[in-house]
């Protein structure tokens, strides 16, 4: 064997064992990334399995707080409704107890008043008693006088007794006489009036101050007040009013004096808020077309009020005011109706008198017309009515009428004086309007204030809503005949003053009691 086989033989052995060397190496390695991608496999289901695992455990604990969370409300509601319930048991108990605390102090002060009642006339008694020995020492006296007397003394004494008897049945006449004339004079007032209230009835309102708006959602409110508040401006400037935007949620207020222009803002906004568009050119579309139906509607509402009166001939602009009236108010009474009442009221009393019937409603139904005029005319709602009225041509008897009507021009015809009654028994009558709790008892306080001041009254009571004022006097000094004057002076002191509706009737009581004991 040569060289160069030997080499060769060498070679291909070499080349065998790297060959084999290789092939090892490949598998080992192919071998190993088998293994290593199984291990990832086993890592990831591991994680995967872990993560349900979580998951599970996660359910079932939210589970587990729900169903314990709903036992504890449950729970909780139950101890609430008990604790309302226990509340109501003791809220009723008060109550009870309350009323009866109530009726004992009522009993107690009953069971004083008798007391003192009974003290007091034990004291009249004694005090009738010492009239009485008084008295029969003046009799003895006298008679002892009437025994030393001349004829001319005598004759002197009976005249002086005779005169103060005389003055005595003057004073009674005088009250007799004053009282028919008063019964005869009432008589007839009380018929007209009577008549003229029982032939119409009207119906009232509860009195607005502001106007509210509902909203439909709270973000309007945002709206209205635009970007750094443009739109609330636009809307303030244009619609003449006070846009109010607080915490109140979906209601805005409006606030101004003049009750017309309220009543277009509110339509205003009505009209925006259904149209969704909210911006000043839009607010000063809408306020014209809202003012446009308003003037519409007032002129509406006068020709009604006039058809209802039977009177024709009246100014579209006056007619205009009296539509007004049905969005302004006085002590809760509507003025719209108030104006239809006064008119049919001033009618009929026209009616019994023989007067003009129709001249007198048109002036019943126009004498408060300037109560909705603009605050910026000067004077009383009287005197801006009575210009307002002559401006666009209503007669002179009707002007002077509705000028008079609160005095702020002296009476001087029988029109004015019945528009002046009709405003009166419309107002004042009872259930027409509400006064305010505070100034009704303000004003009977100061009238019984002002009686107990006199002299002789030992005390006093407003009834009747202020009315009319029970007056009792001491006997001792008042006599009969002085109750008369004494009711003129609290009557004329009343009248000086205090301001009030109406009329207010003086009654003064005076009497004398006298026990006897059988024994």
């Amino acid at each position: 064997m040569d060289m160069t086989t030997i080499l060769a033989s060498l070679l291909f052995a070499i080349l065998g064992v790297a060959g084999g060397y290789f092939v090892r190496h490949s598998a080992a390695m192919k071998d190993q990334k088998s293994r290593e991608g199984k291990g990832d496999e086993i890592i990831e289901k591991a994680k995967k399995s872990a993560d349900e695992i979580k998951y599970k455990a996660r359910k079932e604990a939210k589970e587990i707080i729900h169903e314990e969370r709903e036992v504890f409300e449950k729970e909780l509601r139950k101890r609430e409704n008990d604790m309302r319930s226990q509340e109501k048991q003791v809220d009723h108990k008060e109550a009870k107890l309350e009323s009866k605390l109530e009726d004992i102090e009522k009993e107690t002060k009953r069971l004083q008043t008798l007391e003192e009642d009974l003290k007091e006339a034990r004291g009249r008694v004694e005090k009738e008693i010492e009239k009485f020995k008084t008295k029969q020492s003046e009799v003895a006296e006298r008679l002892t006088q009437v025994a030393s007397m001349s004829k001319d003394q005598a004759k002197q004494e009976l005249l002086k007794l005779m005169e103060e008897d005389a003055k005595v049945d003057f004073a009674k006449d005088f009250v007799r006489l004053e009282q028919e004339a008063k019964e005869d004079a009432e008589a007839s007032s009380k018929r007209i009036v009577g008549m003229a209230i029982q032939r119409f009835a009207g119906e009232y309102v509860a009195e607005r101050a502001i106007s509210t708006v509902d909203l439909p959602s709270d973000d309007i409110k945002g709206r209205l007040i635009g970007r750094e508040g443009r739109n609330i401006r636009a809307f303030e400037q244009i619609c003449g009013v006070d846009l109010i935007i607080d915490d109140t949620p979906e209601v805005v207020v409006l606030s101004s004096f003049n009750v017309v222009r309220r009543e277009v803002a509110r339509r205003t906004i009505e009209k925006m808020i259904s149209d969704g568009r909210i911006h000043p050119a839009k607010i000063e579309e809408f306020y014209d077309k809202s003012k446009t139906e308003m003037d519409k509607q007032l002129l509406e509402l006068g020709q009604k009020a006039q058809m209802e009166i039977g009177v024709h001939g009246i100014h579209p602009e006056i007619l205009k005011l009296v539509g007004a009236l049905n969005w302004r108010t006085s002590y809760t009474q509507n003025q719209y109706q108030h104006a239809l009442e006064a008119a049919f009221l001033c009618g009929a009393m026209a009616s019994e008198l023989g007067m003009n019937v129709k001249q007198a409603r048109r002036a019943g139904l126009l004498h408060d017309i300037g109560k909705v005029i603009d605050a910026s005319a000067e004077g009383s709602h009287a005197v801006i009515g009575a210009d307002f009225a002559k401006k666009y041509g209503e007669p002179a008897d009707i002007v002077h009428a509705i000028r008079a009507h609160h005095d702020d021009e002296k009476p001087e015809s029988v029109l004015a004086h019945l528009v002046a009654a009709s405003d009166a028994i419309s107002g004042a009558r009872p259930g027409a309007r509400k006064a305010m709790m505070e100034s009704y008892v303000s004003r009977l306080t100061d009238i019984e204030d002002i009686v107990n001041t006199f002299d002789g009254v030992s005390r006093s009571y407003a009834i009747s809503g202020g009315r009319e004022i029970r007056v009792f006097v001491e006997n001792e000094k008042v006599t009969d005949e002085q109750t008369v004057m004494l009711s003129r002076d609290i009557a004329k002191k009343i009248e000086e003053e205090m301001s009030y509706p109406g009329t207010i009737k003086v009654t003064v009581l005076r009497e004398t009691k006298a026990v006897g004991i059988a024994k």
